[in-house]
């Protein structure tokens, strides 16, 4: 029975990979290079009765609708280690529209699963018993020779 088991999981897996068409793990793995910030942007916010063009926001930008607030969420990378947030209001006669810039290379035939450790393993600080707190004793301190200086 282990046997016949194994081989229904491999034929249900394959089965339900081979119902994506490329378009759709292009579209997947774009939208995963864009929420890496790969994926560079122009985000357009527009005044769809009076055809004006209200802002525009360009990089390498992640965004989400979120439908609840009626609002769009972009966040751009502007440096590095360093983001921007805007939240933008949506209304009856406000809109956006997303377009890339550039052309990216993707492969229709894999789907991709990005690991980030950082996000999994919590940056953990640890204080022992004897730590009073106060200086920050760390390499910094420490000369050439291997010695602690003093302040």
């Amino acid at each position: 029975m282990g046997k016949r088991m194994a081989m229904l999981v491999v034929i249900t897996v394959l089965a339900l990979a081979s119902c994506s068409n490329d378009a759709e793990v292009v579209s997947e793995n774009l939208s995963k290079e864009a929420d890496s910030f790969q994926v560079n942007r122009r985000i357009v916010f527009f005044n769809g009765i009076t055809d004006t063009y209200l802002m525009t926001i360009e990089g390498y930008c992640s965004i989400e609708a979120d439908a609840d607030d009626a609002q769009l969420e972009a966040t751009c990378k502007v440096g590095k280690d360093k983001y921007k947030k805007h939240f933008l209001g949506l209304s009856d006669n406000v809109s956006y529209f997303v377009e890339q810039v550039e052309g990216l290379e993707v492969d229709p035939y894999h789907y991709q699963v990005i690991f980030k450790p950082e996000v999994i393993v919590p940056d953990i600080q640890t204080r022992t018993s004897g730590d009073d707190g106060g200086e920050d004793v760390g390499d910094d301190n420490v000369n050439e020779s291997g010695n602690k200086e003093g302040n």
